[in-house]
């Protein structure tokens, strides 16, 4: 028997395709539909209001670059160009990531975690801006007087973002404000506070880490105070984030690092200074490691001790102190209270439940302690971390009984209630807690006529303090600044521009708007009289507003009921 060849023919595989297949094609659309969606903000009702515009930032990069990579594996893997083509895009893109890494870096991130690049030889801008000794006042200079018109501290003369004069004229069209002087600044997030004609501030310049006093008239630098010292992270930027506090003509500032000044303001000389975070014996690398962001309470200064935020951990075993007071007059450590971690905010004197207390907020509680024999009298949990998601706001008592808090990073806004306080600690119950409002991630809010205003994730909002009632939401303005002023909010936006807008329930109502500053603006408002002091990390301005005579304020407001 014969065995029969047979021939087998091969069939011609088939050509690869010079464009996307179906799946491919479904793929970068679901991903492109994914990103829209997250653009959006629908995600945010999906999961929670966890999801703020720098997460949305974050998950939309994250499917732009798998659509991206989808498109490049088909085209090296499966697609039918040359060769050739696959090997000279494939190293193109991954020449131009290698170049761009080598010739740029990222100089600072947005409150929304949007990068902006610079090229990696230019020096850090703070370092452009070289310390100079400006010299003392002569001596013999007069001390420093208060006046009515006075900014002195954090958040204004009663550090609630509020202030009743002056009375704003709000039609800055036909008025708007006019700038009185500029200059360029030291790297920060510091604002400004006022005593009489002088306007004093903190800044970065290089390696020295500086207390800057200005004429308020002028912008002509009066003294400089400076210490050996930089804080500097990229998500948080370069500099100082702590305002200064004026008292009785001297000045108090709390550096990022820990460097605690009591400066007299006539002379500029030191009186004292101290390294909190050294004398508290604070392991300075594990507290830069868990305060990440750079130490941001201001001083809290009363008849005879300035209070500060203290930290740890101390010691082996992991110890912390909350609050830490000093001398005024000699700068000793007089006592330390409460055993948390900090956070970013400043203590606050307070009554409460029929009795006078300091309050903070620490890292993941607001405690009040008594004013005399610093015990905690209660407190309640507000969820974070110093390194993460931290606590930036500041707790509001709205009355003997309540206080209101907020936070960003999905955590909102909320009211406590003082429910009983015969016995220490203190109950206090949630009245109520929304978590979709008032996300105030680097800013605090302004209390009027018995609703909050604040900025929630970068838009402004109004909220009812009674129930939490969302009244209105708009504009956005990024992370940045208010301050009411009367029946109107300053509202700083985060590009610099200022923004005059109506403090009322109704709606949100634009009254006028100033280019004030350009780049970045973290720093919050002064008002010292009519003159606005803005500044951020490279410049300053003072602006003159525009006013009323209190005979046209009521009158006006006659007419708009």
């Amino acid at each position: 028997m014969r065995a029969a060849k047979r021939s087998r023919t091969i069939a011609p595989a088939a050509p690869r395709p010079l464009w996307p297949p179906r799946r491919v094609l479904v793929s970068i659309a679901s991903l492109a539909a994914a990103t829209v969606l997250v653009r959006a903000g629908l995600l945010e009702s999906v999961v929670g209001s966890i999801v703020d515009q720098a997460v949305r930032n974050i998950i939309s990069l994250i499917l732009v670059f798998a659509a991206l990579v989808s498109l490049l594996l088909w085209f090296v893997r499966e697609s039918g160009h040359a060769t050739a083509l696959k090997q000279m895009v494939l190293g193109g893109l991954l020449g131009s990531v290698v170049l761009a890494a080598g010739m740029l870096r990222i100089e600072r991130v947005s409150g929304d975690l949007v990068p902006e690049f610079v090229w990696r030889w230019a020096p850090p801008r703070d370092r452009l801006l070289a310390r100079r000794p400006v010299a003392a006042p002569a001596a013999g200079a007069p001390a420093w007087e208060p006046t009515s018109a006075d900014f002195p501290r954090f958040l204004g003369p009663a550090g609630d973002l509020c202030l009743t004069e002056p009375l704003l004229d709000a039609d800055w069209a036909a008025r708007p404000p006019r700038e009185l002087w500029r200059r360029p600044i030291g790297a920060g997030w510091s604002g400004f506070v006022t005593c009489g004609d002088h306007a004093v501030t903190l800044e970065q310049r290089g390696d020295d880490e500086v207390v800057a006093c200005y004429s308020l008239a002028t912008g002509a630098a009066e003294w400089t105070v400076s210490v050996a010292a930089r804080h500097e992270t990229v998500l948080g930027g370069v500099g100082p984030r702590s305002t200064p506090t004026i008292r009785d003509g001297v000045v108090y500032t709390t550096g990022a690092t820990g460097w605690l000044h009591a400066i007299d303001g006539a002379s500029g000389r030191v009186l004292w200074k101290r390294n909190v975070v050294a004398d508290l014996g604070i392991d300075a690398a594990a507290h830069a490691m868990a305060v990440m962001w750079g130490r941001a309470g201001s001083p809290l200064v009363l008849d005879d001790v300035v209070i500060v935020s203290g930290g740890g951990p101390r010691g082996e075993q992991p110890e912390y102190a909350s609050l830490v007071a000093y001398d005024r007059a000699s700068g000793e450590r007089r006592w330390t209270a409460g055993d948390e971690q900090i956070s970013y905010t400043t203590p606050a004197i307070a009554t409460l439940g029929g009795r006078a207390v300091i309050l903070t907020v620490n890292e993941a509680r607001v405690v009040a302690y008594d004013r005399a024999t610093r015990d905690v009298v209660g407190g309640f949990e507000w969820p974070g971390h110093s390194n993460s998601d931290a606590s930036c706001s500041q707790a509001v008592v709205l009355d003997d009984r309540r206080v209101f808090i907020s936070k960003g990073y999905g955590i909102g806004a909320a009211v406590f209630e003082v429910t009983e306080t015969a016995a220490l600690p203190w109950t206090l119950r949630e009245v109520w807690h929304e978590t979709g409002s008032l996300k105030t991630k680097f800013t605090n809010v302004a209390i009027h006529d018995g609703h909050a205003y604040g900025l929630s994730d970068g838009i402004l909002e109004c909220v009812r303090l009674a129930d939490g009632k969302r009244m209105w939401k708009g504009g956005r303005y990024g992370q940045g600044q208010v301050l009411r002023v009367g029946p109107l909010l300053l509202v700083q936006a985060e590009s610099g521009e200022v923004v005059l807008v109506d403090a009322a329930s109704a709606k949100h109502t634009v009254r006028g708007r100033l280019a004030a500053l350009s780049g970045q603006t973290w720093n919050n408002l002064c008002l010292a009289g009519r003159r606005l002091l803005v500044r951020n990390a490279e410049e300053a301005a003072c602006y003159e507003l525009p006013t009323v005579s209190a005979d046209v304020a009521l009158d006006g407001a006659s007419r708009s009921r």
